[in-house]
């Protein structure tokens, strides 16, 4: 599947010229944001650590080889990509022992780079964003239209679209969901079962968000709506009154889109009628999660790129530095500035 086909059309246009990323691990760097104060004392030794060409599954079980505890005592809030240099937290659970020797567990791939202590393990989604320097390389693009697009972004956000690396190679483990979901199945593998179950809901959502990029309802309310704050998991329906609320000008607060599970859509009016048309489109898919037992959750459909600054440190180089709550995907904020080319691949579609 094509990526308009995983994602949708984008918001601002056109591509704007070509260029390639992730050519190295430095142009794709990723810092999680963890808004918790570590108390330095406690069963849990925690590690800053930053990892090069390495999953965060992997890391995991290096750290647990090293310091010789099972696999499930490691913890860390999010997974990061493989192909990037990120710093993320890890936690091992380790009840009357002392801090283990981790050398083993460092190379050129992984490096700890701090320690401490603290009363708990770190939970899955308890970091409160990510930052990004993202570097985009063998440039080729209109360098005014990137301003504009980039001013216009800054003050009205993008789509809050699923990346499409969350589909898997051409839309692979959308491939392997379907496959599930026309017999009502269920993988064996709790890891597999997780992660074609989020491509579901996933695709489902950015079918509904693609929708309404289309008719440009994306941005706004309509009575009907649920309505979230950026960081917040909880929603309120939107009235009149709601749909003049301040704050949807100034993008802390969005109209939100659906995370597929049991029970109907809270939502109601245009809303409500879009969400349960794409249900049934993909009737197999609902109703496999609606089995497996996921419950209905909400996502913003709208995107605010925290203090998103940009210069060009050499003329083909665009150099984008920016923040996104956790679960959010920085490549949906490149497709809204230009093509990219594979890594070694120099011809360019555009040439400006």
């Amino acid at each position: 599947m094509t990526e308009l086909e995983l994602l949708g059309p984008c918001a601002w246009g056109e591509a704007l010229g070509s260029a390639v990323l992730k050519a190295t691990a430095e142009d794709f760097q990723v810092d999680e944001v963890l808004d918790i104060p570590l108390s330095g004392d406690g069963e849990h030794l925690w590690l800053w650590v930053e990892k090069r060409g390495l999953n965060t599954e992997d890391a995991a079980r290096r750290i647990a080889k090293a310091a010789g505890v099972a696999l499930r005592t490691v913890s860390y809030a999010g997974l990061k990509d493989r192909q990037a240099l990120t710093r993320q937290w890890f936690s091992i659970q380790l009840p009357g022992k002392a801090d283990p020797d981790l050398s083993a567990a460092q190379s050129d791939t992984l490096r700890i780079l701090k320690t401490t202590r603290h009363k708990r393990k770190l939970q899955r989604g308890a970091h409160a964003a990510n930052g990004f320097t993202l570097r985009l390389t063998q440039l080729v693009a209109d360098k005014e239209g990137l301003q504009a697009r980039l001013e216009m972004i800054a003050r009205q956000g993008i789509p809050n679209y699923f990346g499409a690396q969350r589909f898997g190679y051409q839309g692979g483990n959308l491939g392997e969901a379907r496959e599930y979901a026309a017999r009502q199945a269920l993988p064996e593998q709790r890891a597999v079962r997780s992660r074609l179950l989020s491509t579901a809901r996933s695709y489902l959502f950015n079918q509904v968000l693609a929708a309404r990029v289309a008719d440009g309802s994306w941005q706004r309310a309509q009575v009907g709506d649920l309505l979230a704050f950026t960081d917040s998991r909880s929603f309120f329906p939107a009235g009149e009154a709601e749909c003049n609320d301040p704050r949807l000008a100034i993008l802390d607060l969005h109209p939100t889109g659906p995370l597929w599970g049991s029970g109907p859509s809270p939502a109601s009016g245009a809303a409500f009628a879009l969400e349960q048309a794409t249900g049934e489109r993909e009737a197999a898919l609902r109703d496999w999660l609606v089995r497996a037992g996921m419950e209905h959750e909400r996502r913003i459909l709208r995107l605010p790129i925290g203090g998103l600054t940009w210069h060009y440190p050499e003329p083909d180089i665009l150099q984008l530095e920016f923040v996104l709550p956790a679960g959010c995907f920085a490549t949906a904020l490149v497709r809204e500035l230009v093509d990219l080319v594979p890594v070694g691949q120099t011809d360019s579609p555009c040439v400006f």
